[in-house]
């Protein structure tokens, strides 16, 4: 039996070179198929790797606490806020919590001047525990301290991109820069963090939660973001449902009411954009998928043709003393050896596909093959081989030995 396998090798790749021509059309379908497959499998996964990542350096232990209104409710004018004393019932009542700041954006012009440049960039008021709940580290200078915010100081931190589009010293520290008509001292510069999702992490802009608060002026209806860090004893789904009870309460709400504001971890972020992927990759496979379809018809409709020619050859072997399992083993090992070849092929052009897409695209996370795709795609396209090639072989190995000798 493992002689006659052998030989079965030996004959198919034998006559798939014989007719190189006809077996890489035969097979054109199959790469096709396991290209597409495989270029959108290592674009969508390599953009997976890289958001992972970059959420993993949130932290796991970080929350951000957010207010939320339906649409239909926006429409009709109501908004849900966070105030600063939901946070200030957080501090004094929530177990488990490390470090807690308060996050205020720029309710009006987000435009920072230096000298004769301008830039626009994402400028929010915070506390010194943003750095430890962010993980945002300096490259050159100082952090906002507490005395910076106690005091409503007029300095700032800034990321790299702000220090680039004003075209600023490689050190801007004590430099002075205009924001809203008010001028500020620059005390830090924050490491590099790089993109994601083509938006850069770098263009920010950060200065103390009070002074914001009086950039702003006194509005009772002001809407903040919180962001906390958990003790290392802390159980992430306990401090939760805590959170949830507590600005339940503090915001008046009914049971049958749903929750005017969002509870994110790092995590839950990651899960939602792996679904978002996911889906994306299992849909768009999915269409390019048809494309093995028409690759495994083409494979059947030409072992079809294989088998006729070569019927007075199958004559022969039957006359020999070839057995039916025998002639259907060569024909569904060629099948399959068509397939695979096919299959192969696909998978090198796809990762090219897939590198050369990712790589022309600015900031854009590099491709990745991940292991079951390759198994996947092998594996579907051995199953296409001898799910057609079944019956091109049952033909052959149904001939009557005596008419295939007759056979012209």
């Amino acid at each position: 039996m493992f002689f006659a396998l052998i030989e079965s090798f030996r004959s198919a790749l034998a006559s798939i070179i014989a007719h190189g021509l006809r077996s890489f059309l035969t097979t054109l379908g199959i790469v096709i198929g396991v290209a597409s497959v495989i270029a959108v499998i290592s674009v969508t996964q390599g953009m997976s790797s890289f958001i992972g990542e970059t959420f993993a350096s949130l932290g796991s232990n970080s929350l951000t606490i957010q207010s939320y209104t339906p649409f239909e409710d926006q429409m009709k004018g109501i908004r849900a806020r966070l105030t600063p004393e939901d946070m200030e019932l957080i501090e004094r009542r929530a177990e488990g919590i490390a470090s807690i700041t308060p996050i205020l954006y720029a309710n009006r012009s987000s435009q920072i001047k230096f000298g004769s440049q301008t830039a626009f960039s994402r400028i929010m008021g915070t506390t010194y525990a943003f750095q430890e709940v962010s993980q945002n580290y300096m490259s050159v200078g100082r952090f906002i301290a507490q005395s910076d915010n106690l005091t409503r100081r007029r300095v700032v931190i800034i990321g790299d991109k702000v220090r680039e589009n004003l075209n600023m010293p490689d050190n801007p520290v004590n430099e002075y820069v205009d924001i809203g008509g008010e001028w500020f001292k620059i005390v830090g510069l924050m490491e590099a963090k790089g993109e994601i999702m083509g938006q850069s992490q770098d263009d920010i802009v950060l200065m103390p939660y009070n002074t914001m608060r009086s950039l702003q002026g006194n509005q009772a209806r002001t809407d903040i973001q919180i962001q906390l860090s958990l003790s290392e004893s802390a159980v992430l789904e306990n401090v939760t449902a805590q959170l949830t009870n507590l600005l339940r309460n503090a915001h008046d709400l009914d049971s049958d009411e749903d929750d005017d504001f969002q509870i994110q971890t790092a995590e839950q972020l990651m899960e939602t954009f792996d679904t978002v992927i996911n889906m994306v990759t299992i849909v768009i496979g999915g269409i390019v998928s048809i494309s093995l379809l028409v690759g495994g018809i083409g494979i059947m409709n030409i072992m079809l043709v294989s088998v006729t020619e070569r019927t007075r050859e199958i004559g022969i072997c039957k006359a020999i003393g070839a057995k039916r399992h025998h002639i259907l083993m060569q024909f569904l090992i060629e099948a399959l050896l068509l397939s695979l070849l096919g299959g192969l092929i696909g998978l090198a052009i796809g990762y090219g596909l897939g590198t050369l897409i990712s790589s022309s695209i600015p900031s854009f996370p590099p491709a990745s093959i991940p292991l079951w795709s390759v198994a996947l795609a092998l594996g579907f396209s051995g199953f296409v081989g001898v799910l057609f090639g079944i019956l091109p072989a049952a033909k052959a190995a149904n001939l009557d030995p005596i008419d295939a000798l007759r056979y012209e």
